[in-house]
C-alpha cells in the first residue's frame, strides 16, 4: 500500500470516527444550556423516539430539550379513536420519557378540526351531532385525557388553529356545530374547551396555538381579539403559540415582531411552538394541513452547501428576532427533532438526516452567543 493511499484511508476514518462522535452530540453545547437564561428549548417528539426505537433521536432530546411537545399521540384521532376507546401507552411512554429528563412537558392538542375522528362529527346514523351532544363530546374528552395527566402534563394546547387567514373564524365542524352560525356563538367552543380543561386541571398552563399570526396582521389580530374576550369573561388562558412554520423568505422581521408584540400586549405568554424552515422557495406557504405534504414540499436542492447556508442564516435571523424579545418569549419549540422524520420532509430542521447537527444548528448557537 503506497504512503498516498495510506493518508487518505487514515482521513477517512478520522472523518468517520469525528462524524461519530458528533452524532452522538459529546461535542456540541446543549441548547437548553445555550438559552437557560432566555427561555426553553424543545421539540415534537413522535412515537418511536419515546418507546425507544429510535435511540439516537432520543440522545438529542435528551441532550438539548428542556420542554417536550408531543407530535402526534395526544391528538384526538390517535389517543380517543372509538366513543369508548382510549389507547394510552403511546401518550403514557411521551409523558414518562419527559419526566425521566426533568422537562416541562405539553399536551398537543385537545381540540383540532384536523385529526379528530369521525364519529366526533357525526351520530350513529352518519348524520352531524346535535350542538348539546358535540358538546358532551369535546367535554368528555377533555376531562378524561387531561385529567389522566393532571399534575404531569405542565400545558395544554388546548384549541388549535381555529383562525383563517383572513382574521376570521375558520369554518370548521366544532363552529358550524357548536356556534351555529350565530355571531355571538363563534367563540363558544373555545370558550368551553378552555373551561373544561382548566376544570380538568386547575394547574396546568392553557394556549391557544395556531400557525400564520407571522404572516397576517388581520389573523394575529384576531387571535388578540380571541385572548382579550376570554380574559374578558375569566377564562385562563396563559399563552398564545406561534406555529412559525418559515421558509428561507417568510415571515419578515417586521411580521414576526408584529405578532410578538401584539399577542405580548394581552399579558398571555408568546411561544414559539413549531418552528421549521422549508428551503422550497415555491408554492404553498403555510401550515394547513390538507394543503401540506412531503410531495408538496420536495426540494431537491435542500441539502445542497447553497441551500444549508441560506437556511442556516434564515434560523440566525428568526433567532436573533426571539433573543430581542426573551422578555416575551417563553419557550421555542421546533417540530421534529431531525430531517428525516418531519412531516414536511426535506432539510428543515437542525439535525440532519443521520442525527448530525448542521450548519444552521451553529448558526443559532452562534446567534445566541452573540447576544
Amino acid at each position: 500500500m503506497n504512503m498516498k493511499k495510506t493518508v487518505t484511508i487514515a482521513g477517512l476514518a478520522i472523518l468517520w470516527i469525528g462524524a461519530a462522535h458528533v452524532t452522538a452530540g459529546q461535542d456540541v453545547p446543549a441548547l437548553k444550556d445555550v438559552f437557560k437564561a432566555d427561555f426553553l428549548i424543545g421539540g415534537a417528539l413522535n412515537r418511536n423516539l419515546v418507546t425507544g426505537r429510535d435511540p439516537n433521536a432520543a440522545a438529542i432530546a435528551e441532550k438539548h430539550f428542556s420542554t417536550i411537545t408531543a407530535e402526534n399521540d395526544l391528538k384526538w384521532q390517535r389517543v380517543h379513536p372509538q366513543p369508548d376507546q382510549y389507547n394510552w401507552e403511546p401518550a403514557d411512554s411521551y409523558v414518562a420519557f419527559g419526566e425521566r429528563n426533568k422537562m416541562f412537558i405539553v399536551g398537543h392538542c385537545l381540540v383540532w378540526h384536523a385529526q379528530t375522528p369521525r364519529w366526533v362529527f357525526q351520530d350513529d346514523a352518519g348524520n352531524p351531532p346535535t350542538r348539546d351532544a358535540l358538546l358532551a363530546s369535546m367535554k368528555d374528552h377533555i376531562m378524561t385525557v387531561v385529567g389522566r395527566y393532571q399534575g404531569r402534563i405542565k400545558g395544554w394546547d388546548v384549541v388549535n388553529e381555529a383562525l383563517a387567514d383572513n382574521g376570521t373564524m375558520r369554518d370548521t365542524q366544532w363552529l358550524r356545530i357548536i356556534g351555529e352560525g350565530s355571531p355571538d356563538k363563534k367563540y363558544d367552543h373555545i370558550e368551553n374547551a378552555f373551561r373544561w380543561a382548566h376544570e380538568a386541571d386547575p394547574n396546568a398552563e392553557l394556549y391557544y396555538n395556531d400557525f400564520g399570526l407571522e404572516t397576517s396582521k388581520a389573523k394575529c389580530d384576531a387571535a388578540v381579539a380571541l385572548v382579550k374576550d376570554l380574559r374578558s369573561k375569566g377564562l385562563r388562558i396563559d399563552g398564545v403559540g406561534i406555529q412559525l412554520h418559515g421558509g428561507l423568505m417568510h415571515p419578515s422581521v417586521e411580521g414576526l415582531e408584529y405578532a410578538i408584540t401584539s399577542l405580548a400586549a394581552t399579558g398571555v405568554k408568546v411561544m414559539v411552538t413549531e418552528l421549521d424552515i422549508r428551503t422550497q422557495s415555491r408554492g404553498y406557504r403555510g401550515a394547513d394541513i390538507g394543503q401540506v405534504s412531503r410531495a408538496s414540499t420536495n426540494d431537491p436542492t435542500a441539502a445542497a452547501a447553497e441551500t444549508q447556508k441560506k437556511l442556516a442564516d434564515r434560523y440566525a435571523e428568526i433567532f436573533s428576532v426571539l433573543l430581542k424579545h426573551k422578555k416575551d418569549i417563553t419557550r421555542v419549540t421546533f417540530w421534529g427533532v431531525y430531517d428525516r422524520t418531519s412531516w414536511i420532509g426535506g432539510s428543515p430542521l437542525l439535525f440532519d438526516r443521520d442525527y448530525r447537527p448542521k450548519e444552521a444548528f451553529f448558526a443559532v448557537v452562534k446567534t445566541a452567543q452573540q447576544q
